[in-house]
């Protein structure tokens, strides 16, 4: 038989609205230090509404250009600020041209639910 316990935790996520500012503070302070910086969104379960606990944030950010391998260019970013597990694809506007033009089931998905939280 179940017993609760006054020491099991409790867990608490954070909802779309705590997500989508801190996402939004983060692209802010992203563009005045890389001024390469194009477009920053979030697709997936928090810009669809049907997040949970445990849910990640899919965040997809569009550089000017990239010198680094697109495997390796998260590395760079500081992502301490978003109050939940990111996911950052990180294109440069040639990469994501490229995307668009060749189409497909996934960027047609991202083209769609995508919540764009910052547009130079």
């Amino acid at each position: 038989m179940p017993v609760r316990s006054l020491s099991s935790s409790v867990l608490k996520w954070p909802d779309e609205q705590t997500v989508h500012q801190a996402v939004t503070d983060w692209a802010k302070r992203l563009a005045q230090r890389q001024p390469g910086v194009l477009r920053v969104g979030y697709f997936g379960s928090y810009s669809r509404g049907d997040w949970g606990v445990g849910s990640d944030l899919d965040l997809v950010v569009i550089l000017d250009a990239a010198s680094a391998p697109f495997g390796q260019r998260s590395l760079e970013l500081d992502l301490a600020s978003i109050p939940v597990p990111v996911d950052p694809l990180i294109y440069s506007e040639k990469e994501w041209q490229d995307l668009v033009q060749a189409g497909g089931k996934f960027i047609r998905a991202l083209q769609a639910e995508a919540v764009w939280v910052y547009d130079r």
